[in-house]
């Protein structure tokens, strides 16, 4: 942790001082250490924060704050700002309330995000559902972004983790996990993907944290699944929040007399894309990665291939590619790429269509998904 880092730290272990009163004084200050040097008197005149709460500053020597930024330190954790332009997720920034801190576990990949949410008492089908089309659009290189929670949360991390990326939103301090049984889920994906809160250390898993999770959920997203929602619940208020933020908002249809089916039928209604596998949303939000088939870990062709027949195999999808296209996208000469091509023939893992065009052979599993 740098001295910007504690610095913000500082200032958001102010008692009093929200995200309100730090985004005015990122308003009006330069810097951290502009806000810290300029004084109660300062605070109030050009940010409009109350004396009292000025004076609320922990003093740099706080026990209490350097406690908390050790152990921020010892988790790994990084405090990333509003005016930190580099760091700062690009889409988040873009929503009417962003948070003004976040602190973080893991890591952000610059690849797009789909936000997945749902019922905490999800029936197994949902819970299943939810799973494969989250590890299909993460094997895509999408992330999915949920909060954590019991159900439908769960098992989008859950799915997600199988092949790729996923990020926990979390309505309580980084330090804290809830619900206190996904804390083996919570190591998983602080190592492989990315946790964040906006609350400092030490804050618990109140209610009134969730709505705001809730549109930081929504906001690093380019669209909203929910899954098994009742009426008036918390997913459909992330629903909401993706609206307002101006996202896709995508729903799988529930059984008529189901509690949870409710909540997503009404947003059917209300013209939420109806999903019922992940090529619904991918059509949507990424048309070209929907004609891309992902290579499945139990594909027995990926133990035969070379490094040189594994790329024309990767560059195989739905979408027909003729062999000048293929040959550029895998730096080959044409005699080697078509020693390749009649390799993969041979081996069932390539069709070839009239006009030297060539798509990947669908296996049997992939054949059951996308």
């Amino acid at each position: 942790m740098n001295q910007e880092q504690f610095d913000w730290l500082r200032l958001h272990m102010t008692p009093g001082l929200g995200r309100v009163g730090l985004m005015r004084l990122m308003d009006a200050f330069d810097s951290s250490t502009a806000i810290l040097d300029a004084g109660p008197s300062a605070w109030k005149q050009q940010a409009g924060i109350r004396s009292a709460v000025a004076s609320a500053l922990p003093p740099a020597g706080d026990p209490e704050v350097h406690k908390a930024a050790q152990n921020l330190i010892h988790q790994g954790v990084s405090l990333i700002s509003f005016r930190d332009k580099k760091n700062y997720p690009a889409l988040l920034r873009t929503i009417y309330d962003p948070p003004a801190l976040l602190y973080m576990r893991g890591h952000l990949p610059d690849q797009p995000a789909i936000a997945v949410v749902g019922a905490r008492g999800a029936s197994s089908a949902g819970r299943r559902l939810t799973t494969e089309i989250c590890a299909e659009l993460a094997s895509r290189d999408i992330s999915v972004v949920s909060g954590l929670a019991r159900g439908i949360d769960s098992a989008a991390h859950l799915g997600a983790l199988e092949t790729g990326h996923t990020v926990a939103i979390l309505g309580c301090g980084i330090d804290r996990v809830y619900p206190p049984e996904n804390t083996d889920l919570f190591e998983r994906i602080a190592a492989a993907g990315a946790i964040l809160s906006e609350h400092p250390p030490g804050t618990p898993p109140l209610a009134g944290n969730f709505p705001g999770r809730n549109r930081i959920i929504s906001g690093l997203s380019q669209g909203v699944l929910i899954v098994e929602a009742a009426d008036r619940s918390g997913s459909l208020h992330t629903a909401d929040f993706a609206l307002q933020q101006g996202r896709e908002v995508f729903a799988v249809p529930g059984p008529v007399y189901s509690r949870t089916g409710s909540g997503v039928n009404r947003l059917l209604k209300e013209g939420a894309h109806l999903v019922t596998e992940a090529r619904d949303i991918l059509e949507i939000l990424w048309p070209a990665r929907a004609r891309k088939l992902p290579l499945h870990a139990d594909d027995p062709l990926l133990k035969t291939l070379n490094k040189q027949q594994l790329s024309v195999y990767r560059a195989l999808g739905e979408e027909p590619l003729h062999v000048d296209e293929i040959a550029r996208k895998c730096c080959l000469t044409a005699m080697e790429l078509s020693s390749i091509l009649l390799h993969l023939e041979l081996q069932g893992g390539a069709t070839q269509l009239p006009g030297t065009r060539y798509i990947r052979h669908r296996t049997p599993r992939q054949r059951g998904g996308l």
